[in-house]
């Protein structure tokens, strides 16, 4: 199920996940895939699936729309615009961000097995 982010718990399950490998899909998009029925708008996405990282310190701030940092060896994740994460998924962090329509943004998960 779907719900808005409650930061304690997101930094709560970023703790858990620390300091190991994980698996990270981190994906955004202004609207690629629409772009051809509005030239006024800049198509741009990133995405990433199944690579391995690993963190040392790991971090969610803001007041909605969320920020998630991750600290690694040798750089940093980050990804803004969170709002929502899957409560149903213990061993898993999905995080979702949605517009004013509802439609997806961004989205950051972490696992320790692929997705």
């Amino acid at each position: 199920m779907i719900q808005p982010i409650q930061p304690a718990e997101i930094q709560r399950r970023l703790d858990s996940l620390k300091d190991q490998d994980v698996y990270i899909h981190l994906e955004m998009t202004t609207g690629a895939y629409a772009a051809h029925m509005d030239a006024s708008k800049h198509p741009a996405a990133t995405f990433i699936t199944n690579a391995v990282i690993q963190y040392s310190h790991g971090s969610i701030s803001g007041n909605g729309p969320f920020r998630v940092g991750l600290k690694m060896n040798h750089g940093w994740v980050y990804s803004e615009g969170l709002t929502h994460y899957v409560e149903s998924e213990p061993e898993r962090l999905i995080l979702a961000g949605h517009d004013q329509q509802g439609k997806l943004v961004v989205s950051l998960q972490l696992s320790r097995e692929p997705f």
